[in-house]
């Protein structure tokens, strides 16, 4: 349904036949190799993964399967078919990441380092986080939306909670910009301003409607939800923020990760992942994420080695 949407935006702005739209299961190698195949892109913006934390949490096997797994597959079709850059979509989910979906996104930031970095690769690999995207979907502008409509209840889930909002006109050209000044490597993150309070947000949602907040349209609180966290970060503690030639792009700069042992890493996820080992998959994404092995920081604690059953 996406594809078609964004294809019918495309060709309204007066790009009639210049689209072409291919629906494929992104960790299937056949299937990305044919649309590469055809395509032969110059430029990857690699958007696609699930984004439901509380469903990422219940399904932490597709989450390493369509995040992580898929992210490398279509990285190293990128590259075999000359891709002159590659462009990650993250999230500020990556940052300390203690559920699936941020841990699973902290690994494909690790694999745009790891490719970023390695000479014998002319693509250029770079990723772009920020955080939530105004009125896409599923986001919680909808979901207020519809609640409203219906009379309510709005549903907030803690009263203290925040999170970083742009428009998708903001996020796209900031993307795009970012993407052609990343030589390769790099981490880039969009300046998103103070992160906003989700209470005053449906609070001043429901006023536009033209009603009152807590007399004529109920505000419930329901519990922060599996995975969730109160606030989101936009840097890491090991991270260096630095200046781009564009205000609103920061660059944060950290030891890159160990490409070899990245590759190791993954080999075990697949493995798990083929022998539907939810248990030990888990544990290893939250291991992994707690002590990656970077280029030259000594290793305190880092993943033991097991054996898979």
């Amino acid at each position: 349904m996406y594809p078609l949407k964004l294809g019918i935006r495309l060709e309204s702005l007066g790009l009639p036949g210049r689209i072409r739209i291919w629906l494929c299961d992104v960790s299937d190698r056949t299937q990305v190799d044919a649309v590469f195949e055809q395509a032969r892109p110059e430029i990857v913006f690699h958007a696609a993964a699930y984004k439901h934390v509380p469903l990422m949490e219940a399904n932490p096997l597709e989450a390493a399967r369509n995040n992580v797994l898929a992210t490398k597959l279509v990285a190293e079709v990128a590259i075999e078919f000359g891709a002159e850059r590659f462009l990650l979509i993250s999230t500020d989910k990556a940052l300390i990441a203690q559920a699936v979906y941020g841990q699973s996104k902290a690994l494909c930031e690790w694999i745009v380092e790891a490719y970023g970095q390695r000479e014998d690769i002319s693509t250029r690999f770079v990723a772009v986080r920020f955080g939530n995207v105004l009125d896409s979907a599923g986001s919680v502008i909808q979901i207020f939306k519809r609640q409203i409509a219906k009379g309510g209840p709005v549903t907030v889930t803690h009263p203290d909670m925040t999170r970083y909002f742009m428009t998708t006109p903001e996020a796209v050209s900031l993307v795009v910009h970012a993407g052609s000044i990343g030589r390769g490597g790099e981490i880039f993150v969009l300046d998103m301003g103070e992160p906003v309070s989700i209470l005053d947000l449906a609070r001043n949602m429901i006023r536009l409607s033209g009603k009152e907040p807590d007399r004529e349209i109920p505000i419930d609180f329901i519990g922060v939800r599996a995975g969730e966290k109160m606030h989101e970060e936009l840097w890491g503690e090991d991270e260096v923020v630095g200046e781009t030639e564009h205000p609103k792009i920061k660059r944060a700069s950290r030891a890159p990760v160990d490409g070899v042992w990245l590759d190791e890493e993954l080999r075990v996820l697949e493995d798990l992942v083929e022998g539907g080992e939810t248990l030990e998959l888990v544990s290893r994404l939250s291991t992994m994420v707690r002590s990656p092995r970077r280029v030259g920081v000594p290793q305190e604690d880092t993943v033991s080695e097991q054996t898979l059953h």
